[in-house]
């Protein structure tokens, strides 16, 4: 679907977005402004003990179905390039020359329990190093166990080379290439690839009966992986001929989206969870296990985490009309209670705890009290993580970019402004799709300066002056709770105040 008429002539890029219900196109000009977008559904194969597998051929049909429609009403010979970007750990197997050989193990396809044992044994003291705690959704434990379900002829042809491990977005890449492509170092950190040496770790890998082989080649994202071919420009509308850029991450896809970029910057994600993604010029080493770090192609690194409260943690009676209850929660600052709002046990960030439960301080005086204190719960961990990551040692100086579906709404953004204390930037098109289009006009140059020619703000939140002490009381029981249940430290709890 056409959104603008960019000048005649003048160059177009296109991203990619495989993501899990859907795979999206987005087209844009130099200035960032979008020109077309399209997308096409995805549906997946779920089964009990949290499988998850997607049909790869599903995934290039659908980037045929989307590419025509973002390029419908468009003059194709203007684009310049294209980037893709997948959810992270999302692999499977190839032949050499990048057919699909099984389904996809999708990002949070958790069946591999003991290849997770097995791995975390095997490179525990580089994962520790790494900051990077082994998890069975993470790419690596998923290709032990794709390895060890093949035949014996499978096995054997991975270890000449005939076999290949992909992630999605290298699958498709090699779709439109013709060939099997490098991957990029955004999307080879959970298959286990040492991002401070630049190699995959062998001595690691040869204790797990991993070939080298299988493994694709890991280059800068913006890398030329090769071009359109003939055959994939027919079925996609792409133009023969036209570049194909190593992509990022999704998670990463939209923090280049957001044009958190430069250190200091970070982007908060409120989508069902709460991410927070910065950019640090070192990478934070985090005991806690709760942050870890991608590479920043200008240099530098990306660190991130993600809390398992957000708009999740809505519930169900109060989305059938959240602007009426936005506006009934206005009259309760501070709420009559104090959340820390889990929908389901455990926590990731900004502590990891597999066993911690939400909790609700004092008794609400009305629905919409109680959905006050469950949006002024999310917006405390907000602060919390915040906090937590400078304790790290990461800087808090930059802009703050606010991007998910929970950032839609207006009274929740300036409530996280007032919480937090500091402006929320909003940019104006905050789609992994839209970022992988920037960083397809960056190639191998700066992606920060493209980024800042790029990204386009929709407008500023400026925290209200008198905010700060009315939240000061409720925030501090917060955190005295979290103290009291052995969740933080009191190191953190003064850090946070």
């Amino acid at each position: 679907m056409v959104q603008s008429s960019a000048s005649a002539g003048e160059p177009l890029w296109a991203g990619v977005d495989v993501g899990t219900q859907s795979l999206r196109v987005a087209v844009v000009d130099a200035d960032g402004e979008l020109a077309g977008q399209g997308s096409a559904k995805l549906s997946s194969q779920r089964a009990p003990g949290r499988i998850h597998e997607q049909d790869p051929a599903s995934w290039w049909r659908a980037l045929g179905a989307a590419s025509r429609a973002a390029l419908d009403g468009l003059a194709a010979e203007r684009l310049r390039g294209v980037a893709l970007c997948s959810t992270s750990g999302t692999v499977l197997l190839t032949d050499g020359r990048g057919a699909a050989l099984t389904s996809a193990l999708m990002y949070d396809d958790a069946r591999a329990e003991a290849e997770e044992r097995r791995a975390a044994e095997a490179g525990g003291a580089l994962w520790a190093a790494l900051g990077l705690p082994m998890q069975r959704s993470w790419a690596l434990p998923k290709a032990l166990w794709l390895l060890g379900q093949a035949d014996a002829a499978t096995r054997q042809a991975a270890a000449r080379g005939g076999v290949r491990l992909a992630h999605s977005a290298d699958y498709l890449a090699g779709r439109l290439v013709g060939a099997p492509v490098a991957t990029d170092f955004s999307h080879a950190l959970k298959t286990g690839y040492d991002l401070s040496a630049h190699r995959w770790p062998t001595e690691v890998l040869d204790q797990l009966g991993l070939p080298l082989s299988m493994l694709p080649d890991v280059v800068r994202p913006g890398s030329r992986l090769g071009a359109v071919s003939a055959r994939a420009a027919e079925e996609t509308g792409f133009p023969a001929g036209v570049p194909v850029l190593a992509g990022m991450t999704d998670g990463c896809a939209a923090q280049v989206a957001a044009g958190a970029l430069s250190p200091g910057d970070w982007n908060s994600v409120l989508g069902t969870t709460l991410v927070l993604k910065g950019v640090t010029t070192e990478r934070l080493s985090d005991p806690g296990g709760a942050v870890y770090s991608h590479r920043h192609p200008d240099g530098g690194w990306l660190p991130g985490g993600a809390s398992n409260v957000g708009a999740g943690s809505i519930p169900a009676e109060f989305r059938d009309d959240p602007a009426v209850f936005d506006a009934a929660a206005a009259a309760f600052e501070p709420a009559g209670a104090v959340a820390y709002p889990l929908a389901s046990r455990g926590e990731r960030f900004p502590f990891v705890r597999p066993d911690a439960q939400g909790f609700l301080l004092g008794r609400p005086r009305s629905r919409a009290d109680r959905y006050a204190a469950l949006l002024q719960g999310v917006s405390f961990v907000e602060k919390l993580c915040y906090a937590y990551v400078e304790t790290l040692g990461a800087k808090l100086d930059g802009r703050v970019m606010v991007t998910g579906g929970g950032s839609r709404s207006a009274y929740w953004t300036q409530l996280r402004a007032d919480v937090l204390g500091r402006p929320l930037h909003r940019p104006e098109q905050a789609e992994p799709a839209v970022g992988m289009a920037v960083l397809a006009a960056a190639g191998n140059g700066s992606l920060s300066v493209t980024a800042r020619r790029m990204v386009r703000l929709a407008g500023v939140v400026e925290p209200r002056p008198e905010a700060a002490e009315r939240f000061a009381e409720p925030y501090a029981k917060f955190l005295g709770e979290l103290v009291l249940l052995g969740y933080i430290d009191e190191r953190l709890a003064r850090c946070a105040a």
